[in-house]
């Protein structure tokens, strides 16, 4: 069975230690049985006339574990970069992203809704996503989901985005339509996509599964595919390794993305963006009250509340260290209680209104991810149209209040 593991390392990059030999030589043997073979120099002569039975073997081996917004930091990273940065540089035009490899079409769907609930037209944006695997593909196009592609608390996204059927969650056809599938393999000489360069690229948890050099073949494809200025987005065990063939961090935290070195710059086109200095505005009249219970209207948890042993993220003492001008700590406590606990509409709001009150240009993505986790987040649209206002988008910051006004919570 070596020779056969040679030939997928061969044909597809993967690296049997990665998943282990067990697990491939189960692959085979399955293989085998279907076709009534019993010793493997048949199926090794099979597998040399047979494409198609190339075909089921690589379904067979190939990994397909995803979910809906798997790891949220990178998708909210992806619609604050879009907003801030390729947008006011680019009033025409189409932003282009690929997702590779897609699997069964739960990433791209998941980048095609953080941009439209980041308030990107549809018309602003083409996904493409690829994979090698035709099946996966073709889940992926009918566009229905288990409930084992939800995953985590936060899932308000299933509301607005699919319609529960008899078969699953089906994706919206205005999102399903945001997205191109393709099949293709990365490594293959004839790779072609349908796109010649992307802002965005979306390549996680590939590169793992690949020995060394096969991981360099694969950084180049994907270098050769970025735009001037673009993103690469990554696992996390993989950005040391897109360090060492070239890639700068982009210093977004949780979000494993980074750019070419040689292009520089931390702003649309590879060229850094001047940030724009904030007004500090009244910390404590901004502050969401916190009920009796502990627990904000929506049923999320108010910034005060903590739990036993939670001292380190207290978030009802990184309120009074702000009200006290200690801005630092408060929002120090606010960030561990991220890495920690994971993302947080009320976490993020408040670390907004803390750096808000630094006169911290940053300020304004922290409202934004506050929005991206809850959409109708009144005290960050209100927030978020104060900074527009100050900066001088007027229109803007109208758009803003009208929307934090249909949402306004009743007193």
């Amino acid at each position: 069975m070596k020779e056969i593991e040679r030939a997928l390392r061969d044909k597809i990059g993967l690296d049997p230690a990665s998943i282990g030999s067990s697990l491939i030589q189960r692959s085979i043997r399955l293989r085998m049985k279907s076709r009534g073979l019993k010793r493997v120099e048949e199926y090794e002569r099979l597998l040399a006339s047979s494409d198609s039975e190339w075909t089921e073997l690589v379904e067979a081996v190939v990994v397909c574990e995803t979910w809906f917004f798997r790891d949220q930091e990178p998708f909210m990273a992806l619609a604050c970069l879009v907003v801030d940065e390729w947008l006011p540089a680019n009033s025409q035009g189409a932003l282009r992203v690929l997702s590779v490899p897609c699997s069964s079409g739960e990433e791209p769907y998941s980048l095609a809704m953080a941009l439209l609930d980041a308030g990107v037209p549809q018309e602003r944006f083409a996904i493409d996503g690829v994979d090698i695997s035709a099946r996966a593909l073709a889940r992926a196009a009918r566009g229905i989901y288990g409930k084992n592609s939800f995953r985590g608390r936060n899932l308000e996204f299933r509301s607005r985005h699919f319609r529960q059927t008899r078969e699953g969650y089906a994706l919206n056809p205005a999102t399903r339509r945001c997205v191109r599938f393709h099949q293709g393999n990365l490594l293959s000489d004839d790779f072609r996509t349908a796109q010649s360069a992307y802002d965005f690229i979306f390549c996680r948890n590939l590169l793992i599964y690949f020995d060394r050099t096969t991981q360099k073949k694969a950084l180049h494809r994907l270098a050769s595919l970025l735009a001037p200025g673009g993103v690469l987005f990554v696992g996390p065990a993989e950005l040391p390794l897109t360090v060492e063939q070239g890639f700068v961090s982009a210093e977004i935290p949780m979000a494993f993305a980074c750019r070419i070195a040689a292009q520089g710059g931390n702003g649309a086109g590879g060229r850094p963006r001047p940030a724009k200095k904030a007004e500090s505005s009244a910390l404590a009249p901004t502050l969401p009250p916190d009920g009796p219970s502990g627990r904000r209207r929506n049923g999320s948890p108010g910034i005060g509340t903590t739990s036993p042993g939670s001292k380190g993220t207290d978030l009802g003492e990184a309120r009074r260290l702000a009200d006290a001008g200690r801005l630092a700590e408060a929002a120090a406590i606010c960030e561990a209680h991220l890495r920690e606990r994971g993302a947080s509409a009320q976490v993020y709001y408040l670390l907004g209104l803390v750096r808000d009150a630094s006169a911290d240009a940053s300020a304004a993505e922290c409202y934004r991810k506050a929005l991206y986790l809850e959409p109708n987040h009144y005290e960050s649209l209100m927030q978020l149209a104060l900074l527009s206002q100050k900066n001088g988008e007027t229109a803007r910051a109208r758009a803003l209040k009208s929307r934090a006004q249909r949402v306004k919570p009743v007193s």
